[in-house]
């Protein structure tokens, strides 16, 4: 069995595997719910680094690291292709990750993210090409996705608004009271300030599709508003479909392993709240 960088033993890159699934803590779950849905037969193994979130305040070095050990892990564990459900880590470790890292894994190894399969439709859904992105701190700090949209939809404006109250809000199950309503609004204001015409908004944190109906209650019912989970699930469904070399290491058990750097009892109770079932995950601890 070949050793890599760092004595971490990777399983024979044509042994079937599960597919990973990577997110700073339990808002990853969201998205690996609509891939279940859309992908059902396929095997998942999904990690959350709880112990080390959140990771939307922490710096670009610290995120690439952090995320860099979780896809070393997941590699280890056999996984040939690796979703980063988390918009930060997408944002700022994935194309470090791909351009730095990746070849030293092995052939046919592959991590993809959150924020290329949303930015290549996101400007389909608005009429009048005025989108708002609601995000984290550091995803909206890294520009990701105003430079990636500019790409595809040039003629797109992109207006951007940090919502740091939110993630806390959900964690703490917190977000169906007239509090997580105050904080809502006023970041949904200040994003509308920036251009009355936005049409269109991007939930560009895998948490915030708990908050989705408190969001529609204090927006005006013209505006669109986009979770990424069933655009990364149709995403990863294309992506199978036009690379069958790692399609075929894929294992088909409909089975789901759940992992987490914190209490396995805290990520239970969560995980029912995101991923809409019932889940028994295992503790590992990831810091090297």
């Amino acid at each position: 069995m070949p050793s890599q960088p760092g004595g971490i033993l990777f399983l024979n890159m044509h042994q079937s595997a599960p597919i990973g699934i990577f997110d700073s803590g339990y808002g990853g779950l969201t998205v690996l719910r609509e891939i279940v849905r859309t992908l059902p037969a396929y095997d998942y193994l999904y990690l959350g680094d709880n112990a080390r979130a959140p990771y939307g305040i922490r710096s670009f070095e610290t995120v690439y690291e952090y995320t860099l050990q979780s896809v070393k892990w997941l590699f280890q564990k056999g996984c040939p292709l690796i979703i980063l459900a988390c918009n930060t880590a997408s944002a700022k470790a994935l194309r470090s990750i791909q351009q730095k890292d990746l070849q030293a894994f092995g052939e046919n190894k592959k991590v993809l993210g959150v924020i290329r399969p949303t930015v290549e439709v996101i400007g389909e859904y608005s009429a009048s090409g005025k989108v708002g992105i609601l995000g984290t701190k550091g995803t909206v700090l890294s520009d990701s996705y105003p430079i990636e949209l500019n790409k595809f939809f040039p003629s797109v404006h992109v207006y951007q608004q940090a919502c740091p109250m939110w993630v806390p809000l959900v964690e703490n199950n917190e977000f169906e009271n007239d509090g997580a309503r105050f904080f809502i609004k006023k970041d949904l204001d200040k994003l509308i300030m920036q251009d009355a015409e936005i049409d269109t908004i991007l939930l560009a944190c895998t948490h915030y599709p708990l908050l989705e109906n408190a969001i529609s209650s204090l927006l005006p019912g013209k505006i669109n508003i986009i979770s990424q989970g069933k655009i990364v699930a149709a995403s990863l469904a294309d992506y199978l479909t036009r690379h069958p070399e790692i399609d075929t290491q894929c294992s088909r058990n409909s089975q789901r392993e759940f992992y987490t750097t914190d209490s396995t009892a805290d990520f239970d109770r969560q995980a029912k709240i995101f991923y809409g079932e019932a889940v028994s995950s295992v503790h590992h601890t990831l810091a090297e």
